[in-house]
């Protein structure tokens, strides 16, 4: 057509492009704001008016390098898993009061997103209480500097803190739920409330705290069977935890929410994770796979705690005191004997777990591949070329009548160097009033004794020579407590006194190390006495980079940094004898290394394996 010569015809033809550009514009902008709806049926949830049954796993986003979720998340659908679900730690996200962080790996909104990239639903649990064998349940060591603030309760000054915390993850994830065309599905308040209290006037507080947050989609709650009656808040979804029996399964959830599903266990445990000083956990899946199988024929919607733990780096471990126990402080490693392992490889457990849920995937629906083994090596030619003395890298001491916790000196995790002047050519016992948690203690920079909280040691026989003698007493903070009633009671540090030969030994001095930015100690090789804790700096260099495993069996006690990033703890006691180091940590070339070592400061060989080792106990 010769639009130069009819000119209406041309108007019109431009009107219509117009209105077909607007149009198709108009059509991305509502893919792009399209939403979903997800609710409850009387049986089962049904997205978009259609049944729905969760096949999650449990995967946290600290524990993983940011690096990695994609990988991660692409392998929960490569065994069947339409929703992953994870926790949101209040400490991470307000290490400080008032100063927020939901950057780095500590940035949730993305990982949420990631999920929905790969086409993963997400289960939230903001809680702000989590547990997760995480340090102080996830809650912020700096709330037990607020004179009487209690937490889970509706005493004020908690409340006034909590909703803080709330508004800002809501101002985070509460765009990315389903109803606002994000891929949250549901959001879990509180969590396992009814093993610790029942109070519903603090639960309904929470719904208030959660929706005020933004959060206006399908909230629940979830508890242990037994516990439920305590925990469930009428007019929400009661979900139930450690649960297999299904008629069980139903007949809970049906006599605490009028009588119908649908039908949730919260927390299904195909494993269990581990604490220092005992047995590596693990469950064959051929025990689990029998449950798996007959959750998801009745119908019933599940999430596998976990599904891939992760490490724990950092300091960032919890530690259980059930009062019958005694105080067990988690390993480093967070391996779960989960489908995934630590290192986010298929393990046999995946196999097994993914040939029962293939016989219940949507028609049509295929799922991918089983992954690949990552690619593993070993390291054998990492150096030490400096060492200092904890001595020599002391900071400007903090001064007081009595020893202060960690919280009195605003230190959160790490350790803190106590030190008093005592007049010598005595004999007779030492006696830490609630040490918490672990000590090394030395007289004239000499270790003399350790105490470990783990076996309720406080006291020991010491000598002083003749003389004035320096008393350094090196506390560790090995995770402050996760769960049950002693939630209450988690400063860390000398809590109360330090006693000798009955006398109050007084005039302290406090020098915190809190160890959380490595690369702000600076020293020169050292003349290193035998038995004083001491900082290694090292080096090594790679052609390429892949997963490998520091072997750390012939080492005592410490922490291990690789290229700036805190791996976490290791123990000679185990079972956890190596550390994962992760390839996307590594690079080609220089790679630098720090170790702090409590015990065996003469060490200074180190090499790393193409394999981990988490069931070795030592003496």
């Amino acid at each position: 057509m010769n639009t130069k010569k009819t000119p209406l015809l041309a108007l019109i033809f431009s009107s219509l492009l117009s209105l077909s550009l607007l149009g198709s514009c108009q059509q991305k902008r509502q893919d792009k704001d399209a939403t979903h709806t997800f609710t409850l049926g009387d049986s089962a949830f049904l997205l978009d008016n259609k049944p729905f049954q969760i096949i999650s796993g449990e995967m946290h986003y600290p524990r993983i390098p940011r690096e990695a979720w994609l990988d991660r998340m692409k392998k929960a659908k490569a065994m069947g898993l339409n929703t992953i679900s994870t926790y949101v730690f209040w400490n991470l996200q307000e290490p400080q009061k008032d100063k927020f962080d939901f950057s780095g790996n500590n940035d949730i909104a993305q990982f949420v997103k990631d999920a929905q990239k790969v086409g993963l639903w997400v289960i939230l649990r903001p809680s702000p209480y989590v547990c997760a064998e995480w340090e102080f349940g996830g809650y912020p060591y700096w709330l037990q500097n607020i004179k009487g603030l209690v937490v889970r309760s509706k005493e004020k000054q908690y409340i006034e803190e909590y909703k803080k915390y709330i508004n800002a993850v809501g101002k985070q994830l509460a765009p990315l739920q389903i109803n606002h065309g994000g891929n949250i599905i549901m959001v879990q308040i509180e969590n396992e409330y009814g093993s610790y209290g029942n109070d519903k006037s603090y639960l309904q507080l929470n719904e208030q705290l959660f929706r005020n947050a933004g959060f206006d989609g399908l909230l629940y709650t979830c508890d242990p069977a037994k516990d439920l009656p305590n925990g469930y808040l009428p007019g929400l979804l009661p979900a139930v935890n450690g649960l297999s029996d299904t008629t069980a399964i139903k007949s809970i959830i049906r006599k605490y929410h009028q009588g119908k599903g649908p039908f949730m266990v919260a927390e299904w445990y195909p494993a269990w994770f581990d604490w220092w000083g005992t047995k590596h956990h693990t469950v064959p899946a051929a025990a689990y796979a029998k449950q798996l199988n007959d959750i998801l024929k009745a119908g019933i919607s599940i999430n596998m705690y976990m599904f891939h733990g992760g490490t724990t780096r950092g300091f960032m471990n919890g530690a259980n005191d059930k009062q019958t126990t005694p105080y067990e402080p988690q390993t480093s490693s967070y391996d779960y004997d989960a489908p995934l392992d630590e290192a986010g490889n298929v393990t046999e457990k995946f196999k097994v777990f993914r040939s029962v849920i293939e016989k219940y995937l949507p028609k049509g629906e295929v799922l991918p591949a089983i992954p690949a083994p990552k690619t593993t090596m070993g390291i054998s030619n990492i150096k030490f070329a400096t060492s200092a003395s904890i001595f020599n890298i002391l900071p400007k001491p903090v001064e007081n009548l009595t020893p202060l916790t960690f919280e009195a000196l605003h230190q959160a995790y790490g350790f803190v160097l106590y030190r008093t002047m005592v007049k010598g050519g005595e004999n007779g016992i030492l006696h830490l009033r609630d040490l918490r948690d672990y000590a090394i203690v030395m007289v004239n920079s000499k270790r003399v004794g350790v105490l470990d909280r783990r076996f309720r040691q406080d006291s020991m026989p010491i000598s002083f020579p003749a003389g004035n003698d320096t008393l350094d007493i090196l506390v560790e903070n090995l995770g402050r407590i996760n769960f049950g009633l002693n939630l209450l009671k988690n400063n860390k540090g000398i809590t109360h006194s330090v006693w000798f030969n009955g006398g109050e030994l007084k005039g302290w001095q406090m020098y915190d190390l809190p160890f959380d930015n490595i690369a702000q100690y600076h020293f020169k090789g050292d003349n290193i006495r035998d038995n004083e804790p001491i900082v290694r700096k090292g080096s090594f260099q790679l052609i390429k980079v892949a997963d490998t495993y520091l072997d750390m069996r012939r080492w005592g006690k410490g922490v291990v940094w690789i290229n700036g990033h805190n791996l976490g703890r290791y123990w000679r006691v185990g079972p956890q004898q190596t550390i994962y180091v992760p390839a996307e940590w590594l690079k080609q070339g220089e790679n630098s290394i720090t170790i702090l070592e409590l015990l065996k400061p003469e060490m200074n060989a180190l090499s790393a394996i193409d394999h981990p080792i988490l069931d070795e106990l030592q003496r």
